[in-house]
């Protein structure tokens, strides 16, 4: 038996990428595994659901955390793990773009912490993972409206680690250098000089597994932050 067993762990952007491949991990130690997507078909099992949610609508994930509720109360694990990923320099980077790149990437982890932190915080216990990225602490060419929404999110991971000291709720941001997903597709990084080949990426089941031991600490271990990225 595993120490995650029978936990309940929620898990945004699970339809793929890195959020399916922890969702996989969770259900493999044992977890009862909530996927979150906007893809997602909805599909209630004995040891899982999946939802549809539009992370970025408030109302929308109102109704999605009720919904959580009404199947297994309040999750122990929430993995703040959905957001989009933009390529572009500021000067071409349009409005619509930058404010796209916070809500994705901001606002919808800050939308998902309000609407389960209340309840972990009354029970005396839980954790919340978010998964940041390299550009949540490293100005990158390129980056400049995601750089800015994954700069505020580490910012929104710090003050809500100041807020639940002492609660029993902890926050670990975990941040992944370059990882092998569809969102390089259209980058395609092998031909751009600078970029870091896909082959020596890390893999959505490295990042998995970090954050599946973060979830496995004891409740007396807090992590904090917790950096990865391809070897040199």
């Amino acid at each position: 038996m595993t120490a995650l067993a029978g936990a309940v762990a929620l898990v945004t952007g699970a339809s793929r990428g890195i959020g399916l491949a922890v969702s996989h991990s969770l259900r493999d130690a044992g977890a009862r595994v909530i996927r979150v997507s906007r893809s997602l078909a909805p599909a209630t099992g004995p040891t899982g659901l999946d939802l549809a949610c539009d992370l970025t609508d408030a109302a929308a994930v109102d109704a999605m955390a009720i919904r959580v509720q009404e199947w297994a109360g309040v999750p122990d694990l929430v993995i703040n793990n959905a957001g989009s990923f933009l390529l572009a320099p500021l000067d071409e980077t349009s409005a619509s773009a930058f404010s796209e790149q916070l809500a994705a990437n901001l606002a919808g982890p800050f939308l998902v912490a309000r609407a389960f932190l209340p309840g972990m915080r009354a029970r005396g216990r839980g954790r919340l993972i978010t998964v940041g990225s390299i550009a949540d602490h490293v100005g990158l060419p390129g980056n400049a409206a995601y750089a800015a929404a994954k700069f505020g999110v580490r910012g929104l991971h710090e003050v809500l680690r100041e807020e639940l000291k002492g609660s029993g709720v902890l926050c670990s941001l975990v941040s992944p250098g370059p990882t092998d997903t569809s969102a390089w597709d259209a980058v395609d990084p092998d031909s751009r000089p600078g970029f870091t080949p896909r082959a020596r990426m890390l893999r959505p089941a490295d990042v998995a597994e970090a954050v599946c031991w973060v979830a496995s600490r004891p409740a007396h271990v807090d992590v904090d932050w917790l950096r990865l990225g391809p070897a040199a």
